[in-house]
């Protein structure tokens, strides 16, 4: 088996999807890449990102390639664990407070600031739509950061946000309220709940 073709094998096995270092653990020189996009059998998406040329362009999974210390929250959380019907016309995510990402200036992206004790906490993995996997917060921690920062978030899908989760069977009150502990907003936590429940 040639190296073009373990890339290709590879591609496969990470639904269309590549990276450079994951080239690299296979012991194949990056030039073999430049070879394949010259033959146009893969395309250069983001810096060290690669897709097949049958393979549609998972946002979600690219966004973190470039950003990796990005975590996926708030209005694009909710969407995740469908607590919001609407796909997310700008993708928000929240990075440690020392970070820097050259994403900042694309105006498709919000980003939230925290330090780093807080920003670890419930961080889970979910897979796009595309079957890519990817790291955003927890349900619990979503409500969270959605009622931490209400004012940046539309109230309409404040509201709906609000009311699905109160709703749902899944929902873990018991972490929801350690969480608000940890930042902070155990009364905000408290008042909506009681409206909702």
């Amino acid at each position: 088996m040639d190296d073009i073709q373990k890339v290709e094998k590879l591609l496969k096995k990470n639904n269309g999807v590549i990276e450079t270092y994951q080239v690299e653990e296979l012991g194949i020189n990056n030039k073999v890449l430049t070879r394949m996009i010259e033959k146009g059998l893969i395309e250069r998406v983001a810096r060290g990102v690669y897709i097949g040329k049958d393979t549609f362009e998972d946002q979600y999974f690219i966004t973190q390639a470039i950003c990796r210390k990005g975590i996926f929250s708030h209005e694009t959380a909710l969407y995740f664990h469908d607590l919001c019907d609407r796909t997310p016309i700008r993708y928000q995510l929240t990075i440690p407070s020392y970070y820097n990402t050259k994403l900042l200036k694309d105006k498709s992206y919000d980003f939230f600031y925290l330090k780093d004790e807080l920003y670890e906490i419930g961080i889970i993995e979910m897979k796009t739509p595309y079957g890519n996997k990817i790291k955003l917060y927890d349900l619990e921690r979503t409500i969270c950061d959605i009622i931490r920062n209400k004012k940046r978030i539309e109230t309409a899908i404040f509201t709906d946000a609000m009311k699905r989760y109160a709703e749902r069977r899944d929902r873990n009150s018991i972490k929801l309220h350690k969480y608000a502990k940890l930042f902070n907003i155990e009364d905000e936590i408290r008042k909506y709940l009681e409206v909702l429940l």
